[in-house]
């Protein structure tokens, strides 16, 4: 596929290990000002308690996702823990032809096919955590796992943790006030490079 570019608006990517607060600071920025633009996942695994079908995922049959994979309407798009997670394509390129910057909570396979086919739009951001022996006590504080999934968890935040180098920026979330406005910093640092560029809110 052709690398795309559409330079009016940039797509801020957000991964991190299952466990490293991803979804906690994605919320955070989207609630400040910074005049972000949340795109909803879609998934085939069911929802956690308190999530809400089209704020946290839109959750959808396996069958349905295949047609959207099929009809080419992802941006992206991955297997997780035996579930398919994905981005709508639509949604996205309409915010960013607007001149309006989106934030996407992906994986690393996904945020390295989002930097692939958008190479100009894309800020990638790694979120770490202070070390593995905390990442797990995380993932068992959820209790949302089972010893053997948490240990499948850690695995695979081995592997992402490998990625880190690929990211434009690295985020250790230690402490998620201090790690938050280290976040808020970068999304207005990299805001601050386009000033000279009038862009439509």
């Amino acid at each position: 596929m052709t690398p795309k570019t559409l330079p009016e608006g940039k797509i801020f990517i957000v991964s991190a290990p299952s466990g490293c607060g991803k979804t906690t600071l994605c919320k955070k920025l989207l609630k400040d000002k910074l005049k972000l633009h949340q795109s909803v996942s879609i998934t085939t695994r069911p929802p956690r308690r308190g999530e809400h079908n089209g704020a946290d995922y839109f959750f959808m049959s396996a069958e349905e996702f295949i047609r959207m994979i099929d009809a080419k309407e992802l941006l992206e798009y991955e297997e997780n823990f035996g579930f398919l997670y994905g981005t709508p394509k639509k949604a996205v390129e309409k915010l960013l032809r607007k001149g309006r910057d989106v934030l996407l909570s992906i994986d690393v396979k996904g945020a390295m096919n989002v930097r692939k086919n958008y190479p100009r739009n894309s800020v990638l951001i790694f979120v770490m955590p202070p070390s593995m022996e905390e990442l797990k006590k995380r993932l068992e504080s959820r209790e949302a796992d089972t010893a053997k999934a948490i240990l499948n968890r850690l695995k695979v935040a081995k592997q992402e943790i490998a990625c880190r180098d690929k990211y434009d920026y690295v985020v250790v979330n230690d402490r998620l006030g201090a790690a938050y406005r280290k976040l808020k910093d970068i999304i207005i640092l990299e805001g601050e490079k386009d000033a000279a560029v009038p862009r439509d809110r």
